[in-house]
């Protein structure tokens, strides 16, 4: 492991040279979500719909002890369409997070494919989860001043997303009325900057898919990609850290972190070498102790 600052961004690099070992030693072979969804999970506290599509659920879970505890919502990747990926994916590292002593509240939600997913239901309904935390603490001991987001992939996006969604219009249909504001949000692998993706969506994914989340090109749709891109609402007024890997590239990663510290940002940068694109999701894997660290230090961060 070694240190190295680039500009205004702080840069964790990761080398792990288990990864260029040869197919045949699958000690630390490239894993997919079928290997994610086969790992052993901890049975959520509770399941609770946060609206009243099917798809509108998430799993709370609770470490030990009385609480309250700090908040890390999950949000799983999957080039924001169906039948990529679910919250199946992201709940090994809710459990592992939950066992670490914080909170976690692992969302499902509508995608480009479910109905009224894309734009606006997509947003609509990480907002919605988000706020349903308030409905939770009701009942549950959680604690909504450190209220982590975290997010992989097209999640990543949202991460950052709901970070930045406060500082959205007023009269946004995507905004929502009282946003809940997070204390820190984690990108792992996905982007905080979509004109960086913009036409490679095509080849990330296996087919366009911002065309369809949007309802168009970004010159047709322009108010609806500015509103989406967490980059355009800088300074969010929160920690961010940046998992760099293989869908957020190093340098879109340092890029975006040099933009949100020159806004007044604290921005972190974490590059995982060589670790594909889902391994950092398994507890079981060595790529994932440095995501776990910074999911831990932003549920303890302050502005």
């Amino acid at each position: 492991m070694r240190y190295r600052s680039l500009g205004l961004a702080t840069v964790l690099i990761v080398t792990s040279t288990a990864w260029a070992q040869t197919p045949s030693d699958n000690q630390h072979a490239l894993i997919g979500p079928p290997q994610l969804h086969a790992l052993p999970v901890t049975a959520p506290t509770l399941v609770e719909a946060y609206g009243p599509d099917p798809l509108q659920i998430g799993e709370l879970r609770l470490p030990a002890g009385p609480g309250p505890f700090p908040v890390v919502m999950v949000i799983h990747g999957g080039c924001w369409s169906k039948g990529y990926e679910t919250l199946a994916g992201t709940a090994p590292l809710a459990s592992a997070l939950t066992d670490k002593g914080v909170a976690t509240w692992n969302i499902e939600y509508r995608q480009v494919g479910d109905t009224r997913g894309g734009w606006p239901g997509t947003f609509q309904d990480w907002g919605a989860a988000l706020d349903h935390l308030r409905v939770l603490a009701r009942t549950q001991p959680l604690d909504l001043k450190h209220v982590v987001t975290v997010g992989h992939s097209a999640g990543a996006h949202a991460a950052l997303w709901l970070a930045a969604r406060p500082r959205l219009p007023a009269d946004s249909e995507v905004r929502g009325a009282d946003p809940l504001k997070v204390s820190a949000a984690v990108a792992i692998d996905g982007p905080g900057d979509l004109r960086t993706l913009y036409g490679f969506d095509k080849d990330i994914c296996g087919r366009p898919i911002f065309v369809n989340l949007f309802g168009g090109a970004p010159d047709a749709q322009a108010g609806r990609y500015r509103q989406a891109n967490p980059i355009e609402w800088l300074p969010l007024a929160v920690p961010q850290f940046m998992v760099a890997s293989v869908v957020l590239e190093p340098s879109a990663a340092q890029a975006y972190a040099a933009a949100a510290q020159s806004a007044g940002d604290k921005a972190t940068v974490i590059t995982l070498e060589n670790a594909g694109h889902f391994n950092m999701l398994s507890p079981a894997d060595p790529t994932w102790a440095p995501v776990e660290a910074a999911i831990l230090a932003a549920a303890k961060a302050e502005q």
